[in-house]
């Protein structure tokens, strides 16, 4: 696993293994930031479910202002530091070890507005729509914030969850990118 745009990259990154751990493609990664394009540039960037951080430090790399990860795994949380060491990104990050709900509802009470978000939840149970829900309905976001949710292929989006409206839908392979936009005045559930 590399970074594989902006001032990174070519660099290695400390990989994680195992059962139950499945890393973006390079070739979804890719796709991703080519649409997420400019947004990128300056943006505060929360990597929700972040594994080795691989997204969030992609997004680093390629002009974000800071990324702010939150995984609930002490071996993850470790992974992530080391990455940011490697790629000397450690004063541009902030890493969050708990369950990432939690999470969204805690950097919502400090204040924190991000401009993008990336949720790569684990493909069973229903997480990623979970944190879809939590984010639109009293979410850190900023206004006309983007928020990607990486979903299995047969996973149906809903149009809404609160303030965040469905844009668009990509497919690659059996990763589904359902791309949500924060709309300050939306209706909530």
């Amino acid at each position: 696993m590399r970074i594989i745009g902006g001032e990174k990259r070519g660099r290695k990154l400390v990989e994680w293994h195992g059962a139950g751990i499945r890393p973006l493609r390079d070739r979804v990664r890719t796709a991703l930031f080519d649409i997420l394009a400019e947004r990128v540039v300056g943006a505060e960037f929360l990597d929700l479910f972040a594994g080795t951080g691989a997204v969030g430090l992609e997004a680093l790399s390629r002009g974000a202002r800071r990324a702010t990860f939150v995984d609930s795994s002490a071996r993850a949380i470790r992974i992530i530091r080391e990455n940011a060491r490697r790629l000397g990104y450690e004063d541009r990050t902030e890493v969050m070890r708990g369950d990432a709900l939690k999470a969204v509802r805690t950097l919502a009470r400090r204040g924190r507005k991000f401009d993008l978000v990336f949720v790569g939840a684990p493909y069973s149970g229903d997480l990623a729509l979970r944190s879809a829900s939590a984010l639109g309905n009293s979410g850190p976001l900023s206004p006309g914030a983007t928020v990607v949710v990486e979903v299995f292929r047969k996973t149906e989006p809903a149009l809404r969850y609160g303030g965040l409206k469905l844009d668009s839908v990509r497919q690659y392979g059996e990763t589904r990118l359902l791309f949500y936009r924060f709309v300050k005045d939306a209706p909530t559930e």
